[in-house]
């Protein structure tokens, strides 16, 4: 199986009821946005639905860095790219772009998962055939260019007096 590097989601369509009073997508469908395109990228992997109501493991998110570029509005159609950066033997990270379909970015996020026994729950290693589809993905996306905006943090930036 080929795998796509970055992965690119299906096409997403913005919804109604994501517009806030501003009259563009509210910051939490963003965050939707992106989720959907992670579960495309992670059923590639074998970490999907059925993974978690059969072999009751899963990815639980434990942290997000989300920049929003440009607004989206109601009926704007967006894909998601998904580039798995980096992982261990019980998480991933992974930076992904929310594109127009016309070509502009709008937003970019940067997300530590866990692989989770739901039993626990607890964090777990990754199973052995997991763990080959999770280091496929990796070895796919391992010549891209590190995108510029993974790794940032929140600060103000301030001018030496």
């Amino acid at each position: 199986m080929t795998i796509p590097a970055p992965f690119i989601s299906s096409i997403m369509e913005v919804e109604k009821d994501w517009i806030d009073y501003n009259g563009h997508l509210n910051m939490a469908y963003y965050n939707v946005l992106f989720d959907r395109c992670s579960d495309e990228a992670f059923e590639i992997m074998g970490m999907g639905p059925d993974y978690a109501r059969d072999r009751k493991l899963t990815i639980y998110t434990a942290e997000v860095h989300l920049c929003y570029v440009r607004e989206l509005h109601l009926a704007d159609k967006v894909t998601v790219t998904f580039q798995l950066i980096d992982h261990d033997e019980k998480r991933i990270r992974a930076y992904q772009e929310i594109h127009h379909v016309d070509g502009w970015l709008a937003a970019t996020s940067e997300t530590l998962s866990l692989h989770i026994d739901m039993s626990g729950p607890k964090v777990a290693a990754f199973p052995e055939d997991i763990m080959a589809k999770v280091d496929a993905m990796r070895a796919a996306h391992g010549g891209l260019p590190v995108p510029e905006r993974a790794g940032r943090s929140i600060g103000i930036k301030r001018k030496a007096v």
